[in-house]
């Protein structure tokens, strides 16, 4: 099982209603793109990070390992927008380097840290959700508004055969680990691209089996999953509002 996927079915808001949790995370998402300021940013990171890590039981360890895989890319883009290589020294730093410099202006480390600010509080967004809801409710509310119904069959397909192709490369990888096929770097590669061949081999085939499975079910183009259905409640609705319409203020105060 894929550890967010872990996570997700130990979250204890798993059993919150999922329809307020989608419309918390899209809201809180949106409210953070379109602001200007990065206090927003920051308030909108802080309250998912205490409501997915004190509320939703996630491991803190685990969630700031989640965050540097966005984290290695963020810094990357960011970097291209603070530093340059100019003949003359910006007003914020001036690193010499012979005859150029390796330099920023103030307003460029502003946008970066903004940017820096959004971002991580969109992801916290996005992990926010995934980690406290599991894929069969995040399919249910998208059916309740109306997605078309061959994106909602594709997205459960895909992640269905994301587990299948887990489980074949790691019973590849415990075969070529038992006959010393990862005993030094130049068989570790070849090990790799045999294992990337034989992957795609079989992840056909087990397509194939799948689809042949479906269709001894009576398929007829579409996966009917059954769902516990989890009343949404006031208390909650009325805290996303209040929160959302603080985040809003805060908004159209950056805009001005």
């Amino acid at each position: 099982m894929i550890v967010i996927d872990k996570l997700c079915y130990q979250s204890g808001l798993r059993y919150v209603n999922a329809s307020e949790k989608f419309l918390y995370a899209v809201l809180t998402l949106a409210m953070c793109i379109i602001s200007r300021s990065i206090l927003t940013a920051a308030a909108v990171f802080s309250v998912n990070v205490f409501l997915t890590v004190t509320k939703g039981g996630t491991p803190f360890g685990r969630y700031l390992k989640l965050l540097l895989v966005p984290a290695a890319f963020l810094l990357m883009s960011t970097a291209v927008l603070v530093i340059n290589i100019s003949g003359t020294p910006l007003d914020a730093f001036a690193v010499p380097l012979g005859k150029c410099y390796l330099t920023g202006s103030v307003s460029s480390v502003k946008e970066g840290l903004t940017l820096c600010g959004k971002a991580f509080g969109a992801v916290s967004c996005l992990y926010f959700l995934s980690l406290t809801t599991v894929m069969t409710d995040i399919l249910g509310v998208m059916k309740k508004l109306h997605v078309p119904g061959l994106v909602i069959e594709l997205m459960m397909l895909i992640y269905r055969f994301i587990f299948l192709l887990m489980e074949t490369a790691s019973a590849i990888t415990v075969s070529q680990n038992s006959r010393l096929g990862n005993k030094d770097y130049r068989t570790r590669i070849r090990s790799f691209g045999s294992m990337g061949s034989a992957l795609l081999v079989r992840s056909i085939k087990r397509s194939s089996v799948l689809y042949n499975a479906m269709e001894a079910r009576c398929y007829d183009g579409e996966i009917r999953v059954l769902s516990e259905e989890r009343p949404a409640k006031w208390k909650e609705i009325l805290c996303i509002a209040g929160y959302e319409c603080i985040l809003l203020g805060t908004v159209i105060w950056s805009w001005l």
